[in-house]
């Protein structure tokens, strides 16, 4: 392990042992389940930073969306509310769900191109590319959106919401895909001929 990983590690491991408690507390089995999975994500993005050498602000980034996603579900706004992942940010329009959505989902189409053009020595990102990337992000959201309905079909009263959450789920996860891909384009350096 490099020293810069230390301060991610215990930054995620310090709001993991906090959801924990909180989870089991509330009898939120929902989030019981996804602490297992989020160790289990974060098991896969420690594998691709072995192999590939993630950046730091990707690795942060995915600490930041595990942080998110805890809160989401276990912090209570208020009593009409429930939790933060039922807040409408934008009344009627945009809701904190989907902008941890479109957040993780572009960051998973980040870490998408960096382990590409780590494997096959690439610098400058094409639209083919990146258009893989982003469909790589958003097939990664798609298996998060089975993963919530295995919640559905196994824990009871989850707040997953019905057809049409997961309906702007997947439009919120190719929003953030797609735009990660535009940022990934914007900000690659410039090949000078």
């Amino acid at each position: 392990m490099q020293r810069r990983e230390l301060p991610i590690l215990l930054f995620t491991a310090l709001y993991i042992a906090a959801a924990i408690p909180a989870a089991l507390r509330t009898g939120s089995g929902e989030f019981v389940f996804y602490i297992a999975v989020l160790f289990v994500l974060a098991a896969f993005v420690w594998a691709v930073h072995r192999k590939v050498g993630l950046t730091s602000l990707t690795l942060w980034g995915f600490s930041l969306w595990g942080l998110a996603h805890m809160a989401g579900g276990l912090w209570t706004v208020s009593e009409s509310t429930g939790v933060l992942y039922n807040l409408w940010l934008i009344p009627g329009r945009l809701k904190y769900d989907q902008v941890v959505h479109a957040y993780g989902f572009g960051l998973s189409t980040w870490l998408c191109w960096q382990a590409l053009a780590s494997s096959v020595g690439l610098d400058r990102p094409t639209f083919g590319l990146l258009t893989l990337c982003a469909l790589a992000g958003m097939g990664l959201g798609a298996a998060n959106e089975i993963v919530e309905f295995i919640a559905v079909l196994t824990i009871p009263e989850t707040n997953v919401g019905g057809y049409e959450n997961t309906g702007w789920d997947l439009v919120a996860n190719a929003t953030g895909a797609t735009l990660a891909a535009v940022l990934i384009r914007l900000l690659s350096p410039r090949v000078r001929a």
